[in-house]
């Protein structure tokens, strides 16, 4: 409720002189800020209801004109005359809405919108007198009662619409008086309007004198309470202390703002439960129900610690509080008072937090997340309670150390901490273990869905840029998880199986995540059988080299040999590099069978030709030990052959802790005369920046660019054409791994590929088949296998209808691709080749095709365009079915 103003105010606004009137209005500016905003309040006030009005007005007069149109006979005249003041009517009803809606009329000063309306009110309060008078004119009948009563409803509602705005009351009330004065003369109409429009000002202006009383008396009322509130506030947020008030129930009626916004952060502490608002010390037991017996016994109570029972706020308080009561001894709630303890029971929490917290990140560390799983797991010994486990570790994070320092390395821990803890929440506790190694205990979660979005959010966070010392840094992350009981009921088998699982991440590319699985397990021993067996080999010589050939595009003989590893065992069989290398790899015995390729190479092909080169592939283990060098003039001095018949093929992976000692090791190898090869040219750690400076003689694109290159719509013939123009642009030669078509030579040749190597020139051979093949026509190479490249086939069993010759039927696919299909029950006579059809593969769309063969019921067919397999769903027709 308003206060009235005091009783000096309201006699000094009693006489108003014409400015004050103005004023009092709102029709001459007033640079009190309280002033101006009841002036914006009304205007806003009509620009709430002004739409409906306009809607009214608009209705009004479209009848107004109807009506005069339907009826008119030889008055066009009246209907004119209708038709214009409608119009001026709704301009000036527009105007207003204008003023009152529109941005940059709104930005006006109060004052002037003012006028503006008043100005607009008085307009159509005219226009709709003459509408009145128009409509009293005509003769009697329901006509001109519709549009009396038209026009009588939309003064009333215009007037109701602009109350708000005092001198718009008026301005209208005025409009109409002075439109009837002009066309009904002098007389009793006049008069009874004037007796009227004379209350109408009385009574407005009594109204405009309450609203800025009003007004005023609030603005006074206001400023008075928020310079309590500001000296109260300014007290309790740099005070020592902070008061509580409660209600008989125990509800909180005030609570200082700097402990509400702990307790409550998004809402408010007022009217809660005391009890629901602090929660006592647990360590104490038998504590947690102290402070709700005093507020039920109404007793005294002093210094209880206590902390927030509902948020996550980290802040402890002493609290103290005392019963109130009235003169009658009445009780009527309590009052009491507190203080923070937060810093001494975060000095308490020290010692903890320094045994069982990582000193560098804050995470709990090794010997607390040990503690933790143990008893989280002892805790599911009775009804079904899973426990998931994430092993993480990171990747690329030793190059961080390397290249900005351990202090560097610090920094980035610290905030991969902050982001896993972020990522984890609440819903389980992150611990680092030591170097970049992180664990995740994830008590009551078993959801693999829901542990792989985990793990795909973590790693997708963790991935983003850091920011160290201005420089930006990225790594990655690898997650294994394991999931108790049913990857181990105990901590250690838990944590072996976890590992495994990241090792399996690891081993997948790294920055993806892996779940444990049995066959994990039997693949680690797999691999410690592998490891012993390889041992066995290394010590007792069981490996042979085979020789692929390497063949010159323009001569078409062959110029060179690659020398690959086979290992035959006596009880696995022939056992692929792709398996056995990695291991010997993590064990350390790459480098010993290294330099057996090496010797044994160079040693089988001193009885080659000298124009025929061998190449033999580096490990980046061998490349990183410094005395590669002289192990490779070792190999040549023992053979005998010359140092640019050997070519040491490399690669992208040296490049990942590009040092110094890289280009060291590049100029001692060139230093003793040796080829060197960038392999696997674009798959891995691709950067033009080390070809700048690496003296490689030869680029060898990988096979995933050639295979499918001579394919249409293929865009691997456009990359195979630009390391080719990248590499004639440093001198270097390139060769092309694993071609086995025949048409990929032909394209190889025009795209300006030096070097053919693959199946299509034979598979690798030992050493005495090799010395054969070059024997012949002096080592010419001829092409074998298929002729043309075609589209991957997909195998299927499916029922499809054709259009044939205007005739439909019934065929199944037997397999397709996105250039063609092959059909069984199609039987054509004659030559079809080229013959039209029509084929439904997707449900009533026929796809236009031509016949390429036909032969025993079976048929193959060209599609015009290429199709997009990823528009088959087999899942969507029973009629599909899979066969392989």
């Amino acid at each position: 409720m308003y206060a009235p103003l005091p009783t000096a105010d309201r006699r000094a606004q009693s006489r108003p002189h014409g400015l004050a009137l103005r004023g009092l209005f709102g029709l001459s500016e007033d640079d009190r800020d309280q002033v101006t905003d009841l002036f914006v309040l009304k205007l806003a006030q009509v620009a709430a209801v002004w739409p409906f009005t306009l809607a009214i007005q608009i209705i009004a007069c479209a009848l107004l004109i109807g009506l005069a149109a339907f009826g008119a006979n030889d008055a066009q005249v009246s209907l004119i005359g209708i038709a214009a003041q409608s119009a001026i009517l709704l301009a000036a009803s527009l105007s207003i809405f204008a003023t009152v809606r529109l941005p940059a009329l709104v930005a006006l000063a109060p004052y002037k919108r003012n006028r503006i309306v008043t100005l607009c009110a008085g307009a159509m309060a005219s226009m709709m007198t003459a509408l009145l008078w128009v409509i009293t004119s005509a003769p009697d009948g329901p006509i001109r009662f519709t549009d009396a009563v038209a026009v009588a409803g939309t003064i009333g509602i215009t007037a109701v619409s602009l109350h708000s705005v005092r001198a718009a009351s008026l301005g209208f009330g005025g409009g109409l008086v002075l439109t009837l004065a002009i066309l009904a003369g002098p007389g009793i109409p006049v008069a009874i309007a004037l007796l009227f429009f004379g209350c109408l000002i009385a009574a407005t202006l009594r109204l405009a004198r309450i609203d800025h009383a009003r007004e005023l008396d609030r603005a006074t009322a206001s400023d008075a309470g928020r310079v309590a509130v500001k000296m109260i506030s300014e007290f309790e947020q740099y005070g020592a202390g902070w008061f509580w008030e409660a209600d008989r129930q125990g509800r909180v009626t005030y609570l200082s703002a700097k402990v509400a916004r702990d307790l409550v952060p998004y809402g408010s502490a007022i009217g809660q439960s005391l009890t629901d608002l602090f929660q006592m010390d647990s360590d104490t037991p038998g504590t947690e129900r102290t402070l709700a017996f005093h507020i039920s016994s109404r007793t005294s109570f002093s210094d209880y610690s206590v902390c927030a029972a509902a948020s996550d706020s980290d802040r402890w308080w002493s609290i103290s509080g005392r019963p109130v009561v009235d003169d009658l001894g009445r009780f009527q709630g309590f009052i009491g008072s507190g203080s923070d303890l937060t810093e001494q029971r975060k000095s308490e929490a020290e010692i903890t937090r320094l045994a069982l917290f990582d000193g560098l990140t804050g995470l709990a560390n090794r010997q607390r997340m040990r503690i933790s799983l143990e008893k989280t797991l002892a805790q599911n010994t009775g009804p079904y309670r899973a426990t998931s486990l994430f092993l993480m570790d990171l990747d690329r994070f030793k190059a961080v150390n390397d290249t900005l320092g351990h202090q560097a390395g610090d920094a980035l821990l610290k905030q991969v901490a902050q982001r896993l803890q972020r990522g984890v929440g609440g819903t389980g506790l992150v611990g680092r273990l030591g170097g970049d190694e992180f664990k995740v205990v994830l008590p009551g979660i078993d959801n693999r869905d829901t542990l792989a979005d985990l793990a795909r959010d973590l790693i997708a966070s963790l991935s983003q840029p850091y920011f160290i010392s201005g420089t930006a840094v990225t790594i990655g992350c690898s997650i294994g998880i394991a999931i108790a009981p049913d990857d181990g009921e105990d901590s250690e088998t838990l944590v072996r199986n976890a590992d495994l699982a990241l090792y399996a991440a690891k081993g997948d590319g790294r920055g993806v995540h892996r779940f444990f699985a049995d066959e994990m397990l039997a693949g680690a021993r797999t691999r410690k059988l592998l490891e012993d067996d390889l041992r066995i080999a290394v010590s007792e010589g069981a490996f042979h080299l085979c020789y692929q050939p390497v063949v010159s595009t323009d001569s078409v003989r062959i110029v060179g040999y690659e020398a690959l590893i086979r290992w035959n065992h006596p009880t696995r069989g022939l056992v692929s590099p792709a398996d056995f290398i990695p291991v010997a790899e993590e064990c350390g015995l790459i480098e010993a069978i290294g330099e057996w390729v090496l010797r044994t190479a160079c040693s089988e092909a001193a009885r080659w030709p000298d124009t025929i080169r061998v190449a033999v592939n580096v490990s980046p283990i061998q490349f990183a030990n410094p005395v590669l060098p002289a192990l490779v003039t070792s190999a040549l001095a023992q053979s005998g052959i010359a140092p640019g018949r050997l070519e040491l093929e490399i690669t992208e992976g040296v490049f990942l802790d590009e040092t110094r000692s890289s280009e060291q090791m590049f100029k001692a190898l060139k230093g003793v005369g040796v080829r060197l090869a960038l392999d696997d040219f674009g798959t891995g750690y691709s950067s033009l920046g080390y070809l700048r400076n690496a003296p490689f003689d030869k680029i060898k694109i990988d096979q995933s660019f050639v295979k499918g290159a001579a394919e249409p719509g293929n865009r691997n013939a456009a990359i195979i054409k630009a390391i080719v123009t990248l590499a004639d642009t440093l001198g270097m030669e390139t060769t092309a791994e694993g071609v086995e078509v025949q048409d990929e030579i032909d394209l190889l040749r025009d795209l300006g590929c030096s070097h053919i190597q693959g199946y299509v020139y034979g598979r690798p051979v030992r050493a005495e088949d090799a010395l054969r093949q070059l024997g012949v026509e002096n080592g010419a190479a001829t092409a074998s296998g298929f002729k043309v490249s075609r589209a991957r086939r997909h195998k299927m069993l499916r029922s499809a209808r054709i259009l044939l010759d205007g005739i439909h039927g019934d065929v199944r696919i037997r397999d397709i691709s996105t250039s063609g299909a092959m059909l069984d029950g199609l039987n054509l006579d004659g030559n079809p080749d080229g013959i039209e059809i029509q084929i439904e593969l997707l449900e009533n769309q026929m796809t236009p095709a031509r016949v390429r063969w036909a032969r025993g019921g079976k048929a193959g067919i060209e599609f015009h365009e290429a199709f997009n397999l990823d528009r088959l769903n087999p899942g969507q027709s029973a009629r599909i079915r899979r066969v392989g």
